[in-house]
This record gives C-alpha cells, sequence and structure tokens, in this order.
C-alpha cells in the first residue's frame, strides 16, 4: 500500500472534492491511498510552503507563493511529467487568467483545481424586500448604502490580506490593470484613489467587517438579516447552494464605473507536488484526475467545490446547483488580476494588508503617503529576500 499525503484548507469547499477524488482514484488503483489535512484560511494565505513540502506530498497552494516555491525548489516542475495535450487544454479551459497564474520561468507549478476571485454577494430577499437592485457601479453601490434600513449594512472583510485584496482590485480596475507588474512600485496616484474609494465605504460597513475573512463574512450573512450586500469577497458557491447554510446567497460581477468589471484579485487555488514526495507519478496522476475537465464538471462541483475548469463554470447542471453562481460571476474572473509572485511577495501582502486595514479603520488624512510608505515596506522585504538569496 502506497500512502500519499495532502493538505489543503478547512472549509468544505477545500475539502470534500478532494476527498472525492481520492475515493475515485482508489478505485482505479486500490493500492493507493491518499488522505487530506486542512488548515485554517490564514494559514493557507500565508504559510510558508516550504515547510508543508517537508510533510506533504501533494499541497494546495495560493498563486503567490510561486516565487517563493520555486526558488526554494519546493515543488515538481509539471511540464516533466504531464502530457503537453493536457496542459493545453487546461490553458484553453483556464477561468480567466488561473492557468498561467502558477507558470513561472517557463514552467507549469500547479494545476488550477479551483478558481476564484473577489466577485459580489448578496441577499437577494434583502434586496428585493426594500426595492433594491443589486449595483453594477460604484455610484450604485453607495446609493444603496445609504437607501437600506439601518438594520441591513453592508460588508466587507478587512482582515489585512483581505483588506489588501481589496485594495489591489480597485487599483487594478482604476488602472486598467497597470497598477502593478512584477519588479515595479505601486503607483501612488492609483493607489491613493483606492484608498479613498474604500474610505467613502467604511461609515456603511457592518461593524465586525474588521475582523472578517470571506468565510466569517459569508457565514454572517448567511446566519442573520444583517448584511445584504458585499461589493468585494472571494466567492464561495457553497453559499449560493440550497442547504448550505440558512439562508441563500447570490453572487454577482463586481462593480465598475467602466462598463466592465475588471481588476478582481484572482485567487483560487492550485494542486501541486511536492519535491519531496517520494511517489511523484501517481501523486502526477492524482492531480490530473482531480483537476480534469471530465471530473470537475461532474463529481469536483457537486462534492461542494469550485472548479477552475472553464468547463463546469459553463455548464448547465453546475450553475442550477449554485443558482448560476458561474455563470453570473464568470466575466469578474475573466477580467481579473494576477498579483505579482515574487519571492518575499507573501510578507509583503501580510504586512500591507495590516498598515491598509488599520488606515481604514482610524482614518487616512493622506492616502497617497500610505502608498508611499507601502513601496517603501515592499523595497525593504523585496531586499531582504534578495540578500537572503545572495
Amino acid at each position: 500500500m502506497i500512502h500519499l499525503r495532502g493538505m489543503t484548507w478547512d472549509h468544505p469547499r477545500g475539502v470534500l472534492p478532494l476527498q472525492a477524488a481520492s475515493e475515485t482514484f482508489k478505485k482505479r488503483y486500490p493500492e493507493m491511498e491518499i488522505t487530506w489535512d486542512a488548515r485554517s484560511l490564514h494559514d493557507f494565505e500565508a504559510y510558508p510552503l516550504e515547510r508543508l513540502a517537508e510533510t506533504y506530498d501533494l499541497i494546495m497552494i495560493d498563486h503567490p507563493h510561486i516565487g517563493a516555491a520555486v526558488g526554494h525548489d519546493v515543488l515538481v516542475p509539471l511540464n516533466d511529467w504531464i502530457p503537453e495535450n493536457y496542459l493545453e487544454d487546461q490553458r484553453r479551459n483556464s477561468v480567466g487568467p488561473s492557468h498561467d497564474s502558477y507558470s513561472w520561468n517557463g514552467k507549469q507549478w500547479a494545476l488550477a483545481a479551483d478558481a476564484a476571485a473577489q466577485v459580489s454577494a448578496y441577499r437577494a430577499d434583502l434586496l428585493e424586500r426594500h426595492g433594491c437592485r443589486v449595483p453594477v457601479t460604484w455610484e450604485e453601490v453607495r446609493r444603496l448604502a445609504k437607501e437600506l434600513p439601518r438594520e441591513h449594512k453592508l460588508g466587507l472583510p478587512l482582515l489585512p490580506v483581505h483588506a489588501f485584496a481589496s485594495f489591489v482590485t480597485l487599483s487594478a480596475q482604476l488602472s486598467g490593470g497597470g497598477f502593478w507588474k512584477e519588479g515595479a512600485e505601486l503607483d501612488p496616484e492609483t493607489g491613493a484613489a483606492a484608498i479613498a474609494q474604500l474610505q467613502e465605504l467604511v461609515p456603511y460597513l457592518h461593524e465586525r467587517s474588521f475582523s472578517m475573512d470571506p468565510i466569517g463574512m459569508s457565514d454572517r450573512m448567511a446566519a442573520t438579516d444583517e448584511i445584504a450586500y458585499v461589493p468585494l469577497i472571494y466567492g464561495y458557491s457553497n453559499y449560493a447552494r440550497h442547504g448550505f447554510a440558512s439562508r441563500l446567497l447570490r453572487y454577482a460581477d463586481i462593480p465598475s464605473d467602466s462598463g466592465q468589471p475588471g481588476g478582481s484579485m484572482i485567487g483560487g487555488v492550485g494542486i501541486a507536488v511536492s519535491s519531496r514526495c517520494k511517489h511523484i507519478l501517481p501523486a502526477i496522476e492524482y492531480a490530473q484526475l482531480a483537476a480534469g475537465g471530465e471530473f470537475q464538471r461532474t463529481t469536483y462541483v457537486n462534492s461542494g467545490g469550485q472548479p477552475g475548469h472553464r468547463s463546469a463554470w459553463t455548464d448547465a447542471g453546475a450553475n442550477e446547483l449554485t443558482h448560476q453562481f458561474f455563470r453570473d460571476t464568470l466575466r469578474t474572473l475573466d477580467l481579473g488580476y494576477v498579483r505579482p509572485r515574487f519571492d518575499g511577495y507573501i510578507a509583503f501582502q501580510e504586512q500591507a494588508g495590516m498598515r491598509i486595514r488599520e488606515a481604514l479603520l482610524n482614518g487616512c488624512s493622506d492616502p497617497a503617503q500610505l502608498v508611499v510608505d507601502l513601496n517603501r515596506l515592499l523595497f525593504k522585504l523585496s531586499s531582504t529576500r534578495s540578500d537572503a538569496i545572495k
């Protein structure tokens, strides 16, 4: 018996479809046992891959970890093991730039098993009760915030990483995607405008927004009538399914004043193989099963997963199951923004998010200076990482 261990994140979307893939794989290869452990969303976003790779064979990863992972030689380059026709199918059927987000230095380091970006979430029953429509522009978001009764508020996850995500999404949208490239600084003028736009929303936000991540906010939104609309949140199709929570959430494209819902900071999860794995071939075969189109649009989505294969996002059955979650947000993902992935990015994202959250919580009198300070932090962390490598 060969036993492979995998690490994912602790939510039904992150665990159940991978367990289903393990069961399917074992039917094909009875001598194989693949089990999955789970960690918190915060650990998933911040924990060093090089440490996980010492213990686990298969790792579900966030694409900004790629630069550090490649620099520390902790992942298997999939091109060396997977046929080109399979990778070409993954490229053709990528949801937005999800597939390419796991490419680095000419190699593919993970398969986009799960696709996500910041989208909008809303309680259709609450908006309908008050004769309100789902906002399409940011002016409509501000209008909705003023029109809703005080017992129904807007929400915005503002724990550090997600405060940073909303900052980047708005900056990318305002700049048409040219806000920040690998090796460049943040544009101070665009960043200041994004901070100012977020500040406008703060007075209308649910008071616990500053202590919530997307899972916590989705849980709160589905358990109470306190939050009617969230303009920027990583979407979870689970909450759009009957029976998952006590109240149903619906999802839409993010607001935009350009007519196109562009700039959303791409998230999602890729399935990667540790370079320390002793049984690389079966691990690769499992990854191909889990990320393959047929499995993704059937067992994967039916098990609570949020597929990375485009055929699942356009599938009528998957959309009926999720009240059109995939159809109603696909445009946002297709126009999404890929974060830089340099070695040192994860530390920058966390620390920059802390500063943005603090500025929004306490008031920011000079948004442009905040972005200048973020650029100093960026230079410091990038230099530190470069010096450590040398």
